[in-house]
């Protein structure tokens, strides 16, 4: 269907070239899925755009054929062009908030195609949408038609997405990213119904992504580019089992897993990507690579064959049988504030927490209505602890992780800083109790001010809690770069000028400058590649090891957090259904929304790519209107009448571990009568 040869990409920005694509050559067939892997700025996405003749402003293919099924793209007018892209071609965009119109319904975007590509009426063009809408798993899609974006959910987006570029049933079909920011229950059912329409309309499919276990689980053959080459390619299978390329390798070991050890770092590749300006001579990946030689620094490795049929890669000092797995490296105890504090003393408390967002009613007599971002949770924290809280977007962690800060005023509950109220406070009363709660925000770039030098971003939090000298405040900033790897010469720089992974590292510094008893991380590591993740994780894990520092990590990663976290409690609509030591509930999980979660994360393991996935169906409920009884029983395979009337409380299923379910997976510690749940739930 696809054949690419020898494709070569630039990018002009004034003075400046950019060669984000180098030499790729690629083949895709009819029927098949083809996933491309690789850090940011490996050439992945360029490498789709250029195939949709959309590159960006500047940008150019400087050599190379891209042939469509006997028709070459390269060069070909925009007229002929635009005939192709949409219809015969389509692409699934990343970010689907940014890609659909804000100011079109959701019903014109999708039918537009129809009516661009095959002239239909904007009545049959409608219909038709309404029916792609259903086949991509929209709820009430006649309903949905006149809905705008911002009225939907991420995966909801992701779905409409999904809709626009299949509408007109093409033969090739383009996913960047396409489950990056949803959580793995959409992830899960966003690839299989994308698979499921693949084989209905007999598709060729690229995957785009940079994470392993989805492409372990949904793609054929696989590509793997770095510093816009592509550098090994293969059937997924056998890429996997025998591995090749030194780069490959490397981002395999930077994985986390459900069952990583805490005590041991995790693999992180030295240093950072190449910048796509520079003409860099030789194996691009040697600057990064444990095995290169003189040979890799002054010769361009051209791709030879592998073990498998199809395998090829590009390295002079390829991975061998006897490499095996890198060397252990484990956290060093020694020096540690972690042995010196009372593991027993409860740092921070939280008590019947709610947090609920007024809704404006329609009309006169309209009812008032509200949000219940956050419903009556409760749990503590211990000096020196790590508390994880995971569940699917929209079920209230961050909400909670901004109140835990005093960020937000809670409707009603506290929260309890070593005994002392923060919740609700103003931010006079708040005084220095302030300084001991931090945070660590998602967004690295967005939480730093663009017109601050790192060195003003690193003193300000000492600035206004009015500590030390402007020279003891400069030290200290040297000091907490150092404490997180980086070096001093990054005082001057602006937070455009730093890579993803830096600004991440400054955000954390920047939470530590007031040396808080209690940081909380929401989401930190979710918008970074993989090896850049583990860089971060482990420094995450060795300074709460190293400053016995009690910390509250949010993600929707399962695998992150079990690194991360000594307890766990797991979200949903607002409460907590789960809360226990971090081993025990991913071990033997009570409760069958956590059973779901942890069964649909990607694993990277060609050797599980084929087992049954027993995961959660269907979409969260909304939290204006949220289920009556248990909020889970719209999704659970064993709800009954009873999960309908009364709403379950935690209870204890032994080893500090506790769920609230009438149905448990695990057995409780002592089983109560349906009369004392009824009185329980009346009484909540």
């Amino acid at each position: 269907m696809l054949t690419i040869r020898d494709l070569s990409v630039e990018i002009t920005h004034g003075d400046r070239i950019v060669r984000p694509v180098t030499g790729v050559d690629l083949e895709l067939h009819r029927g098949e899925t083809l996933g491309i892997v690789g850090e940011t700025g490996s050439g992945k996405s360029m490498t789709g755009l250029a195939v949709m003749g959309m590159l960006p402003g500047g940008g150019r293919v400087v050599s190379g054929s891209i042939d469509f099924d006997g028709t070459e793209l390269v060069g070909l007018g925009d007229a002929a062009y635009r005939r192709i892209r949409g219809n015969e071609i389509s692409m699934v965009f990343q970010d689907s908030m940014t890609s659909l119109n804000p100011t079109r319904s959701i019903g014109d975007q999708v039918a537009e195609p129809l009516q661009l590509h095959r002239g239909m009426s904007l009545r049959a063009a409608r219909r038709s949408a309404a029916e792609m809408l259903a086949l991509v798993g929209i709820p009430r899609p006649q309903e949905r038609m006149g809905d705008f974006p911002h009225q939907l959910s991420g995966g909801m987006r992701q779905r409409v997405m999904i809709a626009m570029a299949l509408i007109c049933e093409p033969r090739v079909l383009i996913a960047d990213e396409p489950t990056t920011a949803l959580d793995v229950t959409i992830q899960a059912e966003i690839l299989e119904l994308l698979g499921e329409l693949k084989q209905q309309l007999g598709m060729a499919m690229i995957l785009v992504t940079h994470d392993m276990g989805v492409v372990v689980r949904h793609a054929d053959r696989v590509g793997v580019m770095y510093g816009g080459r592509l550098v090994e390619t293969g059937r997924t299978a056998d890429l996997f089992r025998r591995t090749r390329h030194q780069y490959t390798h490397a981002l395999l070991a930077s994985i986390p897993t459900l069952a990583q050890d805490k005590d041991v770092e995790l693999f992180s590749i030295p240093g950072s990507p190449p910048d796509p300006a520079d003409p860099q001579v030789g194996c691009r990946f040697a600057p990064r690579c444990a095995a290169a030689t003189e040979r890799c620094r002054t010769e361009t490795p051209q791709p030879v064959a592998g073990p498998g049929e199809g395998h090829l890669f590009a390295c002079w000092n390829p991975v061998d049988e006897t490499q095996g797995k890198r060397e252990v490296r484990r956290f060093d105890a020694s020096g540690s504030a972690a042995s010196e504090i009372d593991a027993q003393r409860v740092r921070l408390s939280v008590v019947d927490l709610r947090k609920e967002h007024p809704v404006s009613a329609k009309g006169i007599f309209g009812r008032r209505r509200s949000v219940k971002a956050v419903a009556g949770v409760s749990f503590e924290v211990r000096a020196g602890e790590a508390f994880g809280l995971v569940g699917e977007s929209g079920c209230g962690k961050s909400s909670l992780g901004r109140m835990l800060v005093a960020l937000d005023a809670p409707t009603s509950g506290e929260v309890l800083l070593d005994g002392d109220r923060v919740s609700g406070l103003s931010p006079r009363r708040l005084g220095a109790r302030r300084a001991k709660l931090q945070m660590m925000f998602q967004d690295s770039h967005a939480s730093l001010d663009p017109k601050m030098r790192i060195d003003a971003i690193l003193c300000e939090p000492m600035v206004i809690q009015g500590i030390g000298t402007a020279e003891e405040r400069t030290e200290k900033a040297r000091a907490l770069l150092a404490g997180v790897g980086l070096g001093a010469s990054i005082l001057e720089r602006y937070p455009h000028e730093l890579s993803g992974g830096q600004r991440q590292r400054i955000g954390l510094a920047r939470a530590l400058a007031l040396d808080p008893d209690v940081l909380v991380a929401d989401e930190p590591v979710s918008a970074l590649d993989v090896s850049i993740r583990s860089q971060v994780l482990n420094l995450m894990r060795g300074i709460q090891r190293e400053r016995g520092l009690s910390s509250v990590v949010i993600s929707h990663d399962l695998a992150v957090v079990r690194y991360l976290v000594d307890r766990v409690g797991v979200m949903y609509l607002g409460a907590l259904v789960e809360v226990g030591a971090t081993d025990e509930v991913y071990t033997r999980p009570a409760h069958p929304y956590t059973a779901g979660l942890l069964a649909a994360v990607p694993v990277a393991d060609p050797d599980l790519a084929d087992a049954p996935v027993d995961r959660v169906h269907g979409e969260l409920p909304s939290p204006l209107d949220p289920p009556s009884g248990c909020r889970f029983r719209t999704r659970c395979p064993l709800a009954t009448d009873l999960c309908a009337r009364v709403e379950p409380v935690l209870e204890d299923v032994g080893g500090d571990h506790a769920v609230a379910c009438h149905f448990p997976l695990q057995p409780k510690l002592r089983e109560t009568t349906t009369a004392e749940t009824l009185t329980a739930g009346e009484v909540r």
